[in-house]
Parts: C-alpha cells; sequence; structure tokens
C-alpha cells in the first residue's frame, strides 16, 4: 500500500524546494514547488508502487520550473524602483512545511547565472539526490552528458561565487595539483 500523501510532502517536500529554488530562484520557487505537489497530489493515485518517488517529484518539479521561466520570459519588465523582498520572519509558508529559507542571494545570483543545463544537472544530481542516469533524461542529454554539465557547473560555481566569499573572509585557498611537488 502506497504511503499517504502527506508523508510524501513531508519527506521530500524540503528537497523539491532546494530544486525549485536551484532552477527558478528564490522569488519563483514557492509558485514551482506549489505547482509541483499540486500535480503530484491529482496524479499519485496513479503512481506505481515500486516508483522512484523522490524521482518522480523531481521531474514534476523540472517541468514545473520550465513552466515558470516561460512564463518569465513572457512577463513585461517593470519600470522603476521595486519594493522591498519579504522578510524571511514573513515567510511563514516555509517554516510550515519545514523549509529553512536562505538569505545567501550570492549563491543563488551564482547558480542563476549558469547555463539552464548546468543549473540543472547540479541541482539534480547535487541537491536532490538523484543518479546521472536519471538526471540525463530530465536535460534531454545523455548520462555522461549530464554529469559532464554537472562538472562544468560546480567549476564555473567555485570561479563565480568562491572568490566573493574568500574576498569577505580574507583566506584563499590554492588547489594542490597531484604529481607536484608539495
Amino acid at each position: 500500500m502506497a504511503q499517504p500523501f502527506e508523508q510524501v510532502l513531508a519527506e521530500h517536500g524540503a528537497v523539491v524546494m532546494r530544486v525549485c529554488r536551484a532552477l527558478v530562484g528564490p522569488d519563483d520557487a514557492d509558485d514551482a514547488w506549489s505547482e509541483t505537489f499540486i500535480a503530484a497530489l491529482e496524479a499519485y493515485p496513479r503512481l506505481r508502487p515500486d516508483s522512484n518517488v523522490r524521482g518522480w517529484l523531481v521531474t514534476i518539479a523540472h517541468r514545473k520550473a520550465i513552466d515558470q521561466l516561460r512564463a518569465r520570459a513572457r512577463r513585461p519588465t517593470p519600470a522603476g524602483d521595486l519594493p522591498e523582498r519579504a522578510a524571511a520572519a514573513d515567510r511563514a509558508d516555509d517554516l510550515a512545511v519545514g523549509l529553512a529559507v536562505d538569505r545567501d542571494t550570492d549563491l543563488w545570483d551564482a547558480l542563476a547565472a549558469l547555463p539552464f543545463k548546468q543549473r540543472g544537472a547540479v541541482a539534480y544530481h547535487h541537491l536532490a539526490g538523484l543518479p546521472y542516469a536519471e538526471v540525463g533524461p530530465l536535460l534531454d542529454s545523455s548520462e555522461a552528458a549530464a554529469r559532464r554539465s554537472a562538472a562544468d557547473g560546480l567549476a564555473n560555481l567555485r570561479q563565480s561565487y568562491a572568490p566573493a566569499t574568500t574576498r569577505r573572509t580574507g583566506t584563499s585557498r590554492t588547489p594542490r595539483r597531484t604529481g607536484q611537488p608539495s
């Protein structure tokens, strides 16, 4: 017998939120997350008992993220000053689901700057924990291409995000090459 949908939500809600935030950014993630679980709730009774629920939810989140990105591209660009973002204390909906609100906008900006396939590969493999064999089809590519996209995405994140953090802390990390004398 399948577990109750509330249990699925409790078990996989945080992972799906991380994936949504990585794909569409923190501003549109709530909508993508909600749409993911509304679609999942409707389809859940037809899900085979031996299905990978996490992979199924991430696939739905992937499609909802693409819908969000397409809708964003069609929206008019706002003119003038925009109001401040809601404070973390005002985001009770996140806390009700048991999700922490991430305040590190530099990381989200660096992640958002990645090409979609790299961002998707990083999110699906490193945030959702999906194997590359499942990540490839989500990105319309092979397992090897998904692995390469994730590696390129992490390399780009290290270049764009890590230098900003080391400048703030005053430390620098130089990677040690293998086969070189110390």
